[in-house]
């Protein structure tokens, strides 16, 4: 079964820090560009970073621009996504999800979709 099992979410004060993972079962993810989202209650789902699939090209949301870094490890199957300087506005549940070309700005042209982990950045 091809999925992503997303994960390190939490509770975090402002400007705090979270890395999230995002595991790859049942494909080789070499074979795919992925990006991180995140959906905020009321609010559509929204691209948050994207990563080529040699992980030598790395694109962000304005947002989130100088606080967030993705990365990729290939041979672990996994993707990970280092948040710092967290924000209240970064709440929301954040998923990967896999591209085969490259790096769309169009979210529906993503598959493989997690279940998602909640960041809630509250003091």
């Amino acid at each position: 079964q091809l999925q992503f099992v997303e994960s390190g979410g939490g509770l975090v004060q402002p400007g705090g820090s979270l890395r999230l993972s995002c595991a790859a079962s049942g494909f080789t993810l070499a074979d795919y560009v992925i990006g991180w989202f995140r959906q905020a209650p009321g609010k559509e789902r929204e691209g948050v970073s994207c990563i080529s699939k040699s992980g030598g090209f790395t694109k962000y949301v304005d947002s989130v621009k100088g606080r967030f870094t993705i990365s990729r490890d290939n041979a672990k199957k996994t993707v990970y996504l280092q948040m710092n300087s967290l924000k209240p506005e970064d709440t929301a549940v954040y998923y990967c999800a896999a591209h085969r070309y490259y790096c769309s700005g169009y979210v529906p042209e993503f598959e493989y979709w997690g279940q998602g982990t909640q960041v809630t950045v509250s003091s």
